[in-house]
């Protein structure tokens, strides 16, 4: 493919997106040849490995302070890595970014204890975490929660259930999100409060597994009189009933992740589908000559490259200070849509090709679907920007 439009964007961090990608080809690639063309499943201990040296190297959790084990880099550089990992194709790559498993903005507001005791591990990949705040009952209304926290003299007792959450099974420390009780017999008062729980925590417990379509495992966390002491609260006292706040600083900027990983997914899908175009024959030429071949790999072209700008623009007013909501709601929406529309398109250039187990694009079908539904469905994207813009 030629050069991208948007390319002249990247500037500024092409040194840094060189240096991750090289990483990717020289020690990720390799690593992921060794990986079952059949079990989509990447084991933990090469999870593991991979956060780990990515860490080293100074990308897993770029954006955060060197003190804590960052590199200091601007958000926007983030994004771009994220970018940078998805059109990779190799299903390493998005292990070396921190992601559900690794530091949350939640622990940004945290104590200097916290920060220290949690977050310093898992800005350095020493650690992993798994965020326990969607509810049976609830699904995309997130924070309609029935798990409870209610205050005991100087101790919390929390209890409930939680489902699917991500990295449940490999994480060391749990963030669960409650409605709060104060003990006054009232009933849940002061909002929603988040907790930093250690996953040996007594009470806690991994209940059922499910298994996703591209065979990434969800669990059920349970929660029973599970007690807790008062700095086990994010942010402490002042963290008491402001969970919903917190938690939607901690959405914003993972949904521009989504959306850049997103674009990058569907780079590669495009690439894939190009590079068939001009190989395959058939009925005397080259698939690419024909019409309708065109359009499907042009269409592609132009949402990507409008995707990937928007994406950019948003991350870019988030170094400027700007995280509205609307921004980032706007730009996962459009990038986890393209996505699906990319790889779709690419699959049918590929025609059966594309469709038999094993080959990239079958599993991006699969992966890629879920991209609609995570950090808030399209709907609920649909409905934040809806609401900026006084629709309702």
């Amino acid at each position: 493919m030629s050069s991208a439009p948007s390319a002249v964007l990247e500037a500024d961090h092409r040194e840094l997106v060189d240096a991750f990608e090289s990483f990717v080809r020289r020690e990720l690639v390799p690593l992921a040849a060794d990986l079952p063309e059949t079990d989509d499943q990447v084991p933990s201990d090469l999870r593991a490995y991979v956060r780990k040296r990515s860490a080293a190297l100074g990308f897993y959790a770029g954006d955060y302070p060197e003190e804590l084990g960052g590199s200091g880099m601007p958000f926007t550089a983030v994004v771009l890595l994220h970018h940078a990992a998805g059109r990779s194709g190799c299903p390493l790559a998005q292990y070396a970014l921190a992601g559900s498993d690794g530091p949350s903005p939640l622990l940004r507001h945290g104590t200097p204890e916290q920060v220290q005791r949690y977050l310093v591990p898992l800005v350095r990949g020493e650690a992993a975490r798994c965020l326990a705040l969607t509810e049976p009952q609830a699904g995309s209304d997130a924070f309609r929660l029935t798990t409870t926290a209610v205050r005991d003299g100087d101790h919390w007792v929390l209890n409930g259930r939680k489902t699917f959450v991500s990295n449940a099974d490999r994480a060391d420390l749990a963030l669960v999100v409650t409605a709060t009780d104060l003990g006054t017999g009232a009933g849940p008062t002061a909002g929603a409060t988040a907790f930093a729980l250690p996953m040996d925590q007594p009470g806690l417990r991994i209940g059922q597994r499910y298994e996703g379509m591209s065979g990434e495992p969800l669990f059920e966390l349970t929660l029973d009189q599970v007690t807790v002491p008062m700095d086990a609260v994010i942010g402490g006292a002042e963290g008491v009933g402001a969970a919903t706040a917190l938690a939607m600083d901690s959405l914003s900027r993972g949904r521009l992740v989504v959306a850049a990983m997103c674009n990058g997914v569907a780079e590669y899908a495009l690439r894939l589908g190009v590079e068939y175009a001009r190989e395959r024959q058939a009925f005397g030429q080259r698939i690419g000559a024909y019409q309708h071949v065109q359009e499907h790999l042009v269409a592609t072209r132009a949402e990507v490259e409008a995707s990937k700008l928007l994406t950019l623009a948003c991350a870019r007013l988030v170094d400027d200070g700007t995280e509205a909501p609307e921004n980032a709601a706007l730009a996962k929406l459009t990038a986890s849509e393209t996505a699906v529309r990319a790889v779709d398109r690419s699959l049918q250039v590929h025609g059966a090709t594309g469709w038999v187990r094993g080959h990239p694009l079958e599993f991006l079908y699969r992966y890629v679907r879920m991209m609609t539904i995570i950090e808030g469905t399209s709907e609920v994207q649909k409905v934040i920007v809806a609401q900026a813009m006084g629709l309702s």
